[in-house]
């Protein structure tokens, strides 16, 4: 199959009124059957509160809604849309699966022959690890070059997803594992604001557009491809710039309590 003949995974670019679903079985089995699991897990000592199962279900219909609603065939047409997609799932679903504890809840259905393999980070490795390693596919997955690769191939379109949401979850497990260290908090928060809000702003403020299957498909939307991709930018700068600067501030507030709480009382050395 030509790369001019090859139907993207998420169906043909569409135009007002002919959005469609995508219903790829695969796809939807594995929806499912991961929630299953998590609800066989969380059974017994240890396991989630509610709120915190709440938390994962809530977190995985996004995740559903994101590749099966007409959002995915949308993002065929549009690159913001794509944006709107990556962002829902590693702003919005990503830190409400992982505040359900999934791996606790999985870890009691998976053979413990799998759980030896997998790789632990500790200390102060796990933030900077999972900070650079959603910068580095944040990045990659929205050059010119890897992103038209993921309309020709769905090999490179799934690996462009497991990546980045991948790297979404391990970012905010090292947020919330190590929440009550500051350094950490800063580095995630400041760190990841700083290479949102700088690809964010690039995108925005290019002044061609650079991103070829889209020359063509973004007309029917009332958008030109610059118009296209400066929107795209700007739902990745605005929301992913104002959430971690957010967690960077309460972390230095943090900061600052702990500081006053550690200072003698002036009052008290006079006594």
């Amino acid at each position: 199959m030509t790369a001019a003949s090859y139907l993207p995974y998420c169906g043909s670019p569409p135009v007002p009124g002919h959005l469609t679903w995508n219903m790829d079985p695969v796809l939807i089995a594995a929806l499912v059957g991961l929630p299953v699991l998590y609800a066989l897990g969380r059974r017994g000592r240890n396991a989630p509160c509610r709120h915190r199962q709440a938390c994962f279900y809530a977190g995985w219909m996004i995740v559903a809604a994101a590749l099966v609603s007409p959002l995915c065939n949308l993002s065929v047409a549009l690159f913001s849309a794509r944006v709107a997609q990556h962002m829902l799932l590693t702003l919005v679903a990503a830190p409400l699966i992982i505040f359900g504890r999934p791996g606790a809840a999985l870890l009691r259905v998976i053979p413990p022959r799998i759980r030896v393999g997998v790789p632990r980070l500790r200390g102060g490795a796990l933030p900077a690890f999972a900070t650079l390693g959603f910068a580095a596919a944040l990045w990659a997955w929205h050059l010119p070059g890897p992103y038209d690769a993921t309309l020709r191939s769905d090999v490179v379109y799934w690996s462009m997803h497991l990546t980045t949401f991948g790297a979404a979850l391990l970012l905010w497990h090292a947020l919330f594992h190590r929440l009550n260290c500051v350094s950490s908090a800063l580095l995630v928060g400041f760190g990841t604001t700083v290479q949102m809000s700088l690809l964010g702003a690039l995108l925005t403020l290019a002044p061609r557009p650079l991103f070829g299957p889209h020359l063509g498909t973004t007309w029917p939307w009332g958008l030109s491809p610059l118009e296209d991709q400066q929107l795209g930018g700007l739902i990745m700068w605005v929301p992913g710039g104002m959430l971690f600067t957010l967690i960077g501030v309460l972390a230095i507030g943090a900061w600052l309590q702990e500081l006053s709480m550690q200072e003698p009382d002036p009052v008290l050395q006079k006594a």
